[in-house]
């Protein structure tokens, strides 16, 4: 992960992107990357057989995270290691499995 944070770093400096790397634009960027992987799935819940196109856009979706997670300073394993831990708290496996139900639906 430290080598792929890396070399997105030099990616954008060999560029000097770095000034249009706001926090808010690439957020910005992540939603934008996200709706043009959504569209691959749009008519078709399994894909439109463009593996290449959602492989893309999968991976533009990742890079502007892992971006974000740069500029912002945060480590993007143990943030989401973070996150995990809350969610389990508030959707512990015994009671939750095999439901797509809202936490607040099992107080």
């Amino acid at each position: 992960m430290k080598e792929l944070l890396k070399y997105l770093d030099k990616y954008v400096d060999d560029r000097d992107w770095q000034q249009f790397h706001t926090p808010g634009n690439l957020a910005k960027s992540i939603v934008l990357e996200a709706n043009e992987l959504l569209e691959h799935f749009q008519w078709n819940s399994e894909g439109d057989n463009d593996a290449q196109g959602i492989e893309d856009e999968l991976a533009d979706t990742m890079s502007y995270c892992l971006m974000l997670c740069n500029v912002l300073k945060k480590d993007p394993i143990e943030i989401v290691y973070k996150k995990m831990a809350k969610s389990a708290e508030k959707y512990p496996a015994e009671k939750v499995r095999g439901s797509a139900k809202k936490y607040t639906e099992y107080k």
